[in-house]
């Protein structure tokens, strides 16, 4: 845990860290922002009042960066640790995916208001709309964990697709959209029931841009419902529309239709210039004039604040990113470190928040600039390298900053939770593995901290790329490789 090395085997050699990069944006985060920052998400009246009860003018739900806009319980409970049903008793219902956005449009209907003589607009403002970062795969977009970033985040950007079978072989399957909101997706289903022990053969494709969602395929008439995370195209414009819907529900009537409003970014530089320049150190002893990460933009004098939800704080945030792996969270939280950067403007842009982690990492962290290179995140960018010893580094450093206690409980642990709930099962390693995993292609990571035999722990980094597809030898080795520093130290 001081740094002094131990092992080392091409430990300047550039890998694509997969979700290992969340290490750092999580780390940067929570050093820059502090644990307890919270993001504010409002529901304004954009125009004029005419009496108490009708609005002419727009109904805009304003973003802040808000990850948690969904149905996740927070705080982070390990599946052991979570309530335990007794045998043959019904699953607990769900929890409503939409319930801080039913809860502001009861605020909205509190007020009294009637009528909108205007849009409900979704605005994602904070951030520009710069969806997805450089080499995301274009057949991930159509997934939850390929999602789009936006400042308004609803449910993760992802609803979820079940397909079930019918009660006999030949019949249609049955297609359910959850949270269902009428118009967003048009479906094109195509999915037939199966003979028993035919297996499930259930396809989903979308075409990016488009709002048709074609499902296709077979499900065994005895086969489990098939459960598909399907990202949102247009995550502002969708939770317009489910606004627009629950306030027409508490009887508002609103004439005018749902929409979405973003910024284009107009930075000129490019991403790998601007990224390159060096931040001002005040930066990093907070001393920065720019509010707009924590309070949002500032309201012009026709608007009126209608009703709000304020964020969990970050570091609870912090645990669910580093989990679960959660891409679209670390993406957030690299874009609210974008402010921070001189010239982003106040504004949460994917290049800004890579400019202001890289000069951290260089300057407090010390890492060598060439041994790492972001261009997201996630580490969902392909284009993403670092070093093992980079990674070490960072794992070293961390543990000498007075949050690190709380950050360590954001990595999944071994045989408990997170992406580590299956893996390091049994003595000694069981609950004694703390490490954040990654997976991208055929690349693989895992790093973090191991309790040894000795009683000390050790920092340890293994990466691997280019294997053969079709196996887990890779994965399988790197575990035991864990297993021989924890009791050779």
């Amino acid at each position: 845990m001081d740094g002094a090395p131990i092992y080392s085997l091409n430990e300047g050699q550039l890998f694509q860290p997969a979700s290992n990069a969340k290490l750092f944006t999580t780390a940067a985060a929570i050093a820059l922002l502090g644990p307890e920052t919270t993001f504010e998400t409002k529901i304004v009246a954009r125009g004029v009042m005419d009496g108490a009860t009708a609005l002419k003018g727009d109904l805009v739900l304003v973003g802040g960066g808000d990850a948690n806009l969904s149905g996740r319980e927070i705080p982070y409970v390990a599946p052991a640790l979570g309530p335990k049903l007794k045998k043959g008793a019904p699953p607990p219902p769900e929890v409503d995916p939409l319930r801080y956005l039913a809860a502001m449009a009861d605020q909205v209907a509190a007020t009294g208001l009637k009528v909108v003589n205007g849009d409900v607009v979704g605005d994602d403002t904070l951030f520009p709309w710069e969806p997805y970062p450089q080499d995301w795969s274009i057949d991930d977009a159509v997934w939850g964990y390929g999602a789009p970033v936006s400042a308004l985040t609803i449910n993760d950007n992802q609803i979820k697709v079940t397909v079930s079978p019918g009660t006999a072989s030949g019949e249609p399957a049955t297609v359910v959209v959850d949270p269902a909101v009428p118009s967003y997706y048009t479906l094109d289903v195509s999915v037939t029931t199966g003979e028993k022990k035919s297996g499930s053969h259930v396809q989903m494709e979308r075409a990016l841009g488009s709002k048709v969602l074609r499902v296709y395929g077979s499900i065994a008439v005895d086969s489990q419902p098939d459960e598909e995370e399907v990202a949102i195209h247009d995550p502002a414009e969708y939770a317009a529309m489910a606004l627009k819907g629950m306030l027409e529900g508490r009887g508002i009537v609103v004439t005018g239709k749902a929409r979405a409003v973003h910024v284009q970014l107009v930075e000129t530089k490019g991403f790998s210039k601007q990224v390159s320049e060096p931040i001002p150190s005040a930066v990093f002893d907070g001393r920065t004039g720019c509010t707009v990460v924590a309070d949002g933009p500032r309201l012009p004098i026709n608007e009126s604040v209608l009703a709000s939800h304020r964020s969990v704080p970050l570091g609870e945030d912090t645990v669910v990113t580093n989990k679960v792996s959660q891409n679209l969270h670390a993406e957030i939280l690299l874009r609210q470190m974008g402010p921070f950067s001189p010239s982003a403007s106040c504004k949460g842009t994917l290049a800004g928040g890579a400019q202001v982690m890289r000069a951290y990492l260089t300057t407090r962290v010390g890492i060598d600039k060439d041994d790492f290179v972001f261009f997201d995140g996630s580490g969902l960018s392909g284009h993403d390298l670092v070093t093992p010893r980079a990674t070490a580094r960072l794992l070293q450093y961390v543990s000498t900053r007075p949050w690190f206690v709380e950050w360590k409980k954001s990595l999944p642990v071994g045989g408990e939770d997170g992406s580590l709930a299956e893996r390091f099962g049994k003595a000694p390693l069981k609950d004694h593995v703390f490490a954040k995993t990654g997976t991208l292609g055929e690349a693989r990571a895992l790093s973090g901290y191991v309790d040894c035999a000795s009683g000390r722990t050790v920092i340890f980094s293994i990466m691997v790329g280019n294997h053969l597809p079709g196996t887990s030898d890779d994965r399988e080795v790197m575990d035991k490789i864990v297993a021989a520093i924890a009791a050779a130290n």
